[in-house]
Formats: C-alpha cells, sequence, structure tokens
C-alpha cells in the first residue's frame, strides 16, 4: 500500500538522519510505531533545514511551510507531502496537542542569548549558541529524571514509549564532553554499542 511505502520512506531517512530515532522506532509496539516514525520525520525534516540550505532567506521559508502547514494539519486539511499527511494521521489518533509541535519549530528562533534561528543554519559555533544547547540539554537532563523517577510505576506494556530516553542520555553525555557544541564533528560518529543498549533496556522492560 502507499502508506506501507511512504513508512518505509521515514525508515531509510531515519536511518540516515537520526539512527537513534531510528533504533527506538524499531522497538515501539506496531500500533505506535507509525505516528512516532511522523513525528521523528517531522523533527528531521526540520533540522534538515540547516544542512541542506544555504542561503537563511531559504531556510526560513521553509520554516515558515512547515509552520503553515501545521495550521492546515489542525485544520484538517494537510498539504500533499508525505511528512505532513502521516502527521495529520498521528494528530487525529492520538490528539496531539498543536502548542507542543508548534514549538519544535518556533524554538529554533532563540533569542534568549542573542542567537537567532539564522545561526542555527549557518552551523554557528559562536558562545551564544552554545549557552542555548546549554539551556536545552540542562532541560532535558530534568525532563530524563523527572521521566526516569517514576519508571517503577510505569507497567511493562508502556515502557517502549520511553526507550528513546537511553539514546537522549547518551547523547547528552556526549554533548557535554564537547562544551555543548552541536556541531563538533565527534558528535557524527554513532556509538556502536547503543543498539546493544536499547535492545537490553527493552528486553528488560526498563528505561
Amino acid at each position: 500500500s502507499s502508506s506501507f511505502g511512504i513508512l518505509n520512506v521515514f525508515l531509510l531517512l531515519l536511518r540516515s538522519r537520526d539512527y537513534e530515532g531510528f533504533l527506538s522506532c524499531l522497538l515501539l509496539p506496531e500500533e505506535a510505531r507509525r505516528s512516532s516514525l511522523a513525528l521523528r520525520a517531522f523533527n528531521v525534516e526540520l533540522a534538515q533545514v540547516k544542512d541542506s540550505v544555504s542561503q537563511k532567506t531559504i531556510g526560513l521559508m521553509r520554516m515558515q511551510f512547515w509552520k503553515t502547514a501545521l495550521d492546515e494539519i489542525y485544520r484538517d486539511d494537510p498539504p500533499n507531502q508525505p511528512v505532513s499527511t502521516e502527521l495529520w494521521r498521528a494528530v487525529k489518533t492520538h490528539g496531539l496537542t498543536k502548542r507542543w509541535l508548534t514549538r519544535i519549530v518556533t524554538e529554533r528562533v532563540r533569542n534568549k542569548h542573542g542567537a537567532s534561528q539564522e545561526d542555527f543554519i549557518r552551523g554557528s559555533r559562536e558562545k551564544n549558541v552554545r549557552d542555548v544547547v546549554y539551556d536545552i540539554a540542562s532541560q532535558a537532563h530534568v525532563h530524563l529524571e523527572h521521566a526516569r523517577s517514576f519508571s517503577h510505576d510505569v507497567p511493562a506494556a508502556a515502557t517502549p514509549a520511553f526507550i528513546h530516553t537511553v539514546a537522549l542520555e547518551d547523547y547528552l553525555q556526549r554533548v557535554r564532553k564537547v562544551d555543548f557544541d552541536v556541531f563538533h564533528k565527534s558528535l557524527l560518529n554513532r556509538n556502536p554499542l547503543l543498539p546493544f543498549q536499547l535492545y537490553l533496556r527493552s528486553w528488560k522492560k526498563t528505561y
């Protein structure tokens, strides 16, 4: 079917652009995997703006496309584009809140430290950009610790939803070692032990 083909495309996309997300999706129950793939493909689309766009004006136009696409998704009129249509399906299936999806786009413009969306599109390694990354990483760590604080109360059937915290912890440790420079070349290297770590946690029903 066409949806099966689209999901295979998403898997290939994640395998090359979000390997940790790709591994985590494979361990999810089938009924949750499709929506998770759509959300991760959406995130990859946004991340690719920096990697594939040399002119900041074009990059900002692409970000605006996704802001508009979210408005249309929540009007039940998604753009005729694979990620948009699958994201619409995930929204309808799980009642996803528009505010959180919109923040994935808008939070890429960060003014607290004087770092703009253009800085991230350019791949700037200045201190203000690293300060933004530090803030985000610190908040991610807080959420990670909170998620794990109630792990004993999570039913075994629900633990796959938290399996990506294993990859998150690995990345946070690695980004901390390079002083929160997300463009450091060492972060392009994959952790060869991560597939085993994810499988082990999945088998043990822990995260």
